[in-house]
């Protein structure tokens, strides 16, 4: 990076934390236009992280933007997506590309590892841009906190990429569970198969940088550390410095069913365990999480709510026969609801029971990503903004902060604060290298 971009970028980047406001209750105004859009209008939109599933996914979806510039870290991903979009600009430092293109850009599509979710996005929010993040929108809860704020006062169109949300089967089991089929709700478990921290790194300080790859700007704001291959490929998952395990993969697409069913807000208390103890660098795997919810409507009081990942699995499906791999149980007095991504199924007295639908309140969706862009360009709303999407994402991280301190958590959401562990601060606001704070 150039010294003339890193001056500017360290001008902008100076935000104290004195007078921020990170409150619980963020509301978003509707969204202020940097550039006059109708429905007819095309989006100038950047992509941030073009590798993987993910950016595939995401390209195809934009596709029918003005893609403007791309960028990503690695060189040959640049050279190899850049056929798909050839008039879109190309750029490996995010920061450049901010500065280069000034008001040509409108939005901007962030998809990099989670460690640099928040730089990235908040230094477009900055400039302006509305903001699309990949789950778990942020690597910590304080970035989510500032993230939200941002927003706010910039009166941004967001959306975290939770693109299940916009699915058919997630909106009619919310009818459901508002419906009160099950009555009162006693608990709700979640769980997902998905195994990160597994493979460890191997202390082969030898291994050589690709070529192609700004290992500089991979890290970011993570520490320093000499590059090893094991955290490429999406396996950064698996260390604390750049992800937060299967339950940071995972755990925004689940979790966000009981979070939207119930409205749910804050959790008070978190516990969680695992077979092995809180390693330093490596993330945990077979985690379980219990979460505390008090005022919850229509369930009881102190509503727990787990979660569960890789061989670990909630004791409650061995009442209904449930095997599948991934899914989430809300359990009742009257009855109880197993849903996964595409299917659902109401059990009476422990049997699969036949649905009585209720009317059909949540209409179909015009496509998670099309959603984002209507806004963008008319002020209707989006689903999945950092206001709601936030507080999924921020219980999402409570749960391997709760690991890592080896306590239950007493949550105090609105100061954003464990009030019965004071160490946890740091794991909530994390260091950032020099130049990269948000």
């Amino acid at each position: 990076m150039s010294s003339l971009s890193r001056r500017s970028f360290m001008q902008r980047a100076a935000v104290s934390t004195v007078g921020l406001g990170l409150t619980a209750s963020v509301k978003f105004p509707a969204p202020g236009l940097a550039r006059e859009l109708n429905a007819n209008s095309k989006v100038n939109l950047a992509h941030v992280g073009l590798a993987g599933m993910q950016g595939a996914y995401h390209r195809s979806s934009c596709a029918d933007e003005n893609r403007v510039a791309i960028c990503d870290v690695d060189s040959a991903y640049l050279d190899k997506f850049g056929e798909e979009m050839p008039d879109a600009k190309r750029f490996v430092d995010f920061r450049e590309m901010y500065d280069t293109l000034g008001d040509k850009i409108d939005a901007v599509l962030i998809t990099t590892p989670d460690h640099t979710h928040a730089i990235a996005a908040i230094e477009a929010m900055k400039r302006g841009y509305h903001a699309y993040v990949e789950k778990p929108l942020a690597h910590d809860v304080y970035q989510i906190r500032l993230m939200q704020k941002m927003a706010r006062e910039k009166k941004l169109v967001t959306q975290m990429g939770t693109q299940i949300h916009a699915g058919d089967n997630y909106r009619r089991v919310v009818e459901l569970v508002r419906s009160g089929v099950i009555g009162t709700i006693q608990r709700i478990d979640v769980w997902c198969g998905v195994v990160w921290g597994g493979s460890p790194r191997t202390n082969d300080d030898s291994q050589q940088v690709p070529a192609t790859l700004n290992w500089d700007l991979w890290l970011g704001p993570a520490p320093e550390r000499k590059f090893q291959q094991c955290y490429l490929g999406g396996n950064w998952r698996s260390f604390w410095d750049f992800g937060n395990g299967g339950m940071g993969d995972m755990g925004c697409h689940f979790m966000d069913l009981p979070f939207w069913a119930l409205d749910l807000q804050y959790p008070k208390k978190i516990s969680a365990s695992a077979p092995k103890p809180a390693d330093e660098d490596y993330a945990a795997r077979d985690l379980h999480v219990e979460y505390e919810f008090s005022g919850v409507k229509n369930a009881v009081d102190n509503l727990v709510v787990t979660w569960s990942d890789g061989v670990a699995r909630p004791e409650s499906l061995k009442d209904y026969g449930i095997e599948n791999g991934n899914g989430v149980l809300f359990i009742g007095d009257k009855g109880a609801i197993y849903s996964n991504y595409s299917e659902h199924q109401l059990y009476v007295d422990g049997k699969p029971s036949e649905i009585q639908r209720p009317e059909q309140t949540i209409p179909a969706s015009i496509g998670h990503h099309k959603e984002w862009f209507e806004a963008i360009k008319t002020g209707t709303p989006t689903t999945c903004n950092f206001d709601y999407s936030g507080r999924v994402a921020e219980t999402i991280l409570l749960g391997p902060v709760a690991y890592r301190c080896g306590k239950t958590l007493e949550y105090d959401a609105e100061n954003m604060a464990v009030v019965n562990c004071p160490e946890a601060a740091k794991l909530l606001k994390q260091d950032a290298r020099k130049g990269w704070e948000v």
